[in-house]
């Protein structure tokens, strides 16, 4: 049974075509479930829309869960619509996310870092003139958010753990290999899925997020796993599905989960 839980719409100011667009997408390409799941409004900001090219606006969100919901009544019998949103992690925001995101029926929530030191993760210039010690701390400490995003109670799914080297390829060189194995116990203790994101392709590294050598320590640990495609225009819906599959099951994978009304299902692969 194919299935998506990753992707937005232009709502985020990032992404191409209504989420209509997608639902039919997603039919097309032989999907049985679909996640609607754009980022969350800014709430660490008293500001409506502090960064109207990265999240929508609060007063959108509401706009957003209803018109999913509506869609999912609509389609009910061709494919099963599922109200998700991707929320980033901000330990010092985190309440106001969580009490903000509780308002709301999501069937799953996606849990992602996209910054850390306060600069963007995909940003070209953020390592420029690091030495290799500073290297290993910003890496270890894009790990520890992973943690805490794990431990906190919020997230059914962890989006893209190592998308950090997405426009820094050599960002996997950089040799943290205690902080890894401690993030992927913690996110095996906590229960919590990571995806396989097939956006990486789009970026500079390629590929998938995270590596196949990082999916391998996950099923060692006991890490579920999911699918998305990470899809800012409907043509990318359910990309790479097939594929995927057939790595997890070379890695040893049997199966793989996604969730409705924050309850896992367990598809065999």
């Amino acid at each position: 049974m194919k299935f998506d839980l990753h992707t937005h719409h232009f709502r985020c100011g990032h992404a191409d075509g209504n989420i209509r667009e997608y639902v039919e997408a997603a039919i097309g390409a032989g999907l049985k479930v679909i996640g609607i799941s754009d980022h969350t409004p800014y709430f660490g900001s008293p500001e409506e829309q502090p960064f109207p090219f990265i999240a929508m606006g609060k007063a959108e969100i509401a706009n957003y869960v209803n018109e999913v919901l509506q869609l999912k009544q609509e389609y009910e019998g061709k494919i099963d619509v599922l109200l998700g949103i991707e929320s980033d992690f901000f330990p010092e925001h985190a309440e106001s996310y969580r009490q903000a995101l509780s308002l709301y029926p999501f069937d799953y929530i996606i849990g992602s870092v996209h910054q850390v030191s306060g600069v963007s993760i995909f940003n070209k210039n953020r390592w420029k003139g690091f030495t290799p010690k500073q290297k290993i701390a910003e890496k270890e400490e894009y790990f520890s958010l992973i943690r805490q995003s794990a431990q906190s109670g919020m997230f059914q799914i962890l989006g893209h753990i190592d998308a950090m080297k997405g426009n820094y390829p050599s960002f996997s060189d950089i040799l943290t290999e205690d902080a890894l194995e401690e993030t992927l116990k913690v996110i095996a203790e906590c229960g919590v899925a990571i995806e396989i994101n097939t956006s990486g392709k789009t970026k500079m590294s390629g590929g998938w997020y995270p590596s196949n050598e990082i999916l391998e320590r996950a099923h060692y640990h006991g890490v579920e796993v999911t699918f998305g495609s990470d899809a800012h225009k409907p043509s990318r819906v359910g990309e790479d599905f097939e594929e995927v599959a057939a790595v997890l099951k070379d890695i040893g994978f049997t199966e793989w989960v996604y969730y409705k009304q924050k309850r896992k299902v367990t598809v065999p692969l």
